[in-house]
């Protein structure tokens, strides 16, 4: 089955709030929070390209200031390396 890309709408470099939402729950490293599923998001650390796969580690790795827990980071560790297994992943 051919999947559909979607275009995500970006300003300035950044994901808009319509190029988030028209994302897929798989272009997402974590399931939605309360605030997410009530703005009608996905998910939370958007994994959609390399880039954001990226920063998604970054923010992963400082989970302390993020909010997030050692299980949390973890999968967003193993989402990453799943979609995209030429980023280097460390095990933190």
């Amino acid at each position: 089955m051919a999947q559909l890309k979607v275009q995500v709408k970006e300003k300035a470099g950044k994901i808009t709030t319509k190029g988030r939402r028209a994302l897929g729950s798989d272009d997402f490293a974590l399931p939605p929070g309360l605030e997410e599923k009530r703005r009608g998001i996905k998910g939370r650390f958007p994994i959609d390209t390399k880039a954001r796969a990226r920063n998604a580690l970054a923010r992963a790795g400082q989970r302390d200031h993020v909010g997030i827990t050692a299980s949390e980071a973890a999968t967003v560790r193993r989402r990453v390396k799943a979609k995209y297994p030429e980023i280097e992943v460390s095990k933190q």
